[in-house]
């Protein structure tokens, strides 16, 4: 067998088709499927069920896939391990984000990890925190950046700040002309929230420690970013609650309906995870510092009112 054999065989697993496997390593399905074949002759068992749509592996191929990746993944090493010992870091490195930090956090750090790192091919994905696990699992990221705590048992989490949360009210809101506002005046049902999938917005569910309802009104408006909800609070929809990084780009002009929640601040820990097989770690590591350096310094005190990105409520 090749480590050539086993990037097919995984791939077919991660696509469960075998021409989109194909095209994701840039050969001909024909050429994927031989060497598919030849690898179950000489190992002696099917490794896919075909007769399903889309394929499924078998039994004993979950196994054998399982291994195919672990013995990549210490290919993979093996050249991670050169590089460290030349003091060079380059190649590719796939990086997940979450939808509520990407334009927040990524703007602030890019430029000076492609400065710093210019034979590093940095690919930024805007995934679901889902996404990102599932990712990291199958290999296909190198880390993602999420809200934690999650305590997944295969994922490393490196804390790297903690965002406060900011509420943002209109002038003509009940609590417009508060100074700042605590946690016993925020009603769930006159916040706008995320879509459901977001962990902000689990987050929020959890500090208010109820479910959002209807609550008597004839409309229900949720969204998948914070622009729409803090356009549709200027509205009159109700006031939102954004992440303290999002909040300092609020133009001048909206600032004064950006009010801070009282102590305890709800606060939010943003992390970088990523496998426990550490592939790559010297690049995670200048990675976190690099963004560490890159927010304001007093986000990186550790809060004891961090919310859990995980509704519990």
């Amino acid at each position: 067998m090749t480590l050539t054999q086993l990037t097919y065989l995984i791939a077919v697993d991660n696509h469960r088709h075998f021409a989109r496997a194909a095209e994701a390593c840039f050969v001909t399905q024909p050429t994927l499927s031989m060497q598919i074949q030849k690898l179950e002759e000489e190992l002696g068992v099917l490794l896919f069920d075909r007769s399903k749509h889309p394929v499924r592996p078998t039994t004993i191929g979950e196994k054998l896939i399982a291994q195919a990746r672990t013995i990549l993944h210490e290919a993979e090493r093996m050249n991670q391990i050169l590089q460290e010992s030349k003091n060079v870091l380059e190649g590719p490195f796939k990086l997940g984000v979450i939808p509520t930090v990407t334009p927040s956090l990524v703007p602030r750090f890019l430029s000076k990890f492609t400065a710093k790192f210019p034979k590093i091919q940095l690919h930024v994905m805007e995934l679901t925190t889902e996404m990102i696990i599932e990712k990291l699992q199958r290999d296909e990221l190198d880390a993602g950046i999420l809200a934690t705590p999650l305590k997944e048992r295969s994922i490393i989490e490196k804390p790297l700040y903690y965002e406060p949360f900011m509420a943002y009210i209109p002038k003509e809101h009940r609590l417009g002309k508060e100074a700042f506002v605590t946690n016993s005046e925020l009603d769930i049902d006159d916040i706008l929230l995320l879509n459901e999938g977001h962990c902000f917005r689990n987050s929020v569910i959890n500090l208010c420690n109820t479910n959002p309802s209807f609550g008597g009104k004839n409309i229900d408006l949720e969204s998948g970013n914070f622009d729409i909800l803090v356009k549709l609070s200027k509205k009159g929809y109700g006031m939102t609650l954004v992440p303290y990084l999002y909040a300092l780009d609020l133009p001048k002009e909206e600032q004064p309906q950006v009010k801070p929640i009282a102590d305890p601040k709800p606060t939010r820990e943003i992390s970088l995870v990523y496998s426990r097989a550490e592939l790559k770690i010297k690049v995670i590591e200048e990675l976190a510092r690099i963004i560490k350096s890159s927010v304001p310094e007093k986000l990186l005190e550790s809060s004891e009112a961090v919310l859990s990105p995980v509704q519990t409520v």
